[in-house]
């Protein structure tokens, strides 16, 4: 009791039986790092034919989907530096697609021909570094090696980067091992996030550029679910009209 008690004063402020969080005690209150721009860099991990098909954590055509949403996060936003690489890619891993080459013919392209973790290539490393960004994106295959935990993201984050890892573009061979590779990572202080998380806070806001303009088309493409709502927003407005008994719901 003694203890619970001591913890309760130093990290909540508490009258009677009710505490809340002590907001002012640097221990315990929460600090939230958000993505910049201007400090962020894309990493393509290891998403290549022959590897593909060990994602089967996802659904076969969602996950593709999903590679190419995220390689495509640089065509959205231009000023985001994009490096990419693959692993013995001449052997049963294969190349990236086409797709994906074709986004960008200038980026680099580090082709590790035996580390597994894509940090203990110095041509990778040297890539990092040269950026001068310390935010780093990424998603790959296969989840539990390449992109995640154990390898490339513990590394990243051991080196005091900070890590974003994309979790709907990242595949693996189950959903349970997918989970405790999330968890594992998670606990390494990596940012485990969606694609449309990572829109949103590289944006911050529709009114700057990329903004709506912009993303709009890309959301269209990439984040169907949320293009159609843009598309019937403009239908609505455009050609729409009132059925009846619409006029009675609330507004």
């Amino acid at each position: 009791m003694a203890a619970t008690t001591a913890l309760a004063d130093s990290q909540f402020k508490c009258r009677g039986t009710k505490c809340q969080p002590d907001v002012t005690n640097p221990s315990t209150a929460f600090a939230w790092e958000r993505l910049e721009l201007n400090n962020s860099v894309l990493v393509i991990l290891d998403m290549q034919e022959g590897l593909y098909s060990m994602a089967r954590d996802w659904d076969a055509t969602l996950y593709r989907d999903s590679m190419l949403a995220h390689s495509a996060l640089g065509k959205a936003f231009p000023s985001l530096p994009v490096i990419m690489t693959t692993s013995a890619e001449t052997g049963p891993n294969g190349p990236l697609p086409q797709e994906i080459l074709d986004m960008y013919p200038s980026a680099p392209l580090i082709k590790r021909n035996g580390e597994v973790d894509a940090w203990d290539n110095e041509e990778f490393r040297n890539a990092i570094i040269e950026t001068n960004r310390t935010q780093i994106i990424i998603a790959g295959i296969v989840t539990d090696v390449c992109t995640c935990t154990a390898f490339l993201a513990r590394s990243l984050r051991a080196e005091g980067y900070s890590v974003w890892a994309n979790l709907e573009a990242s595949g693996t061979t189950t959903k349970e091992i997918r989970d405790i590779s999330n968890d594992q990572m998670m606990r390494a202080g990596v940012n485990v996030v969606s694609l449309f998380a990572i829109v949103c806070d590289l944006m911050r806001d529709w009114r700057n550029t990329p903004g709506a303009k912009e993303l709009f088309p890309w959301l269209d493409q990439y984040l169907p679910a949320y293009g159609m709502i843009a598309r019937a927003h403009r239908a609505a407005v455009t050609s729409g009209e009132i059925l009846p008994g619409e006029d009675a719901l609330p507004s």
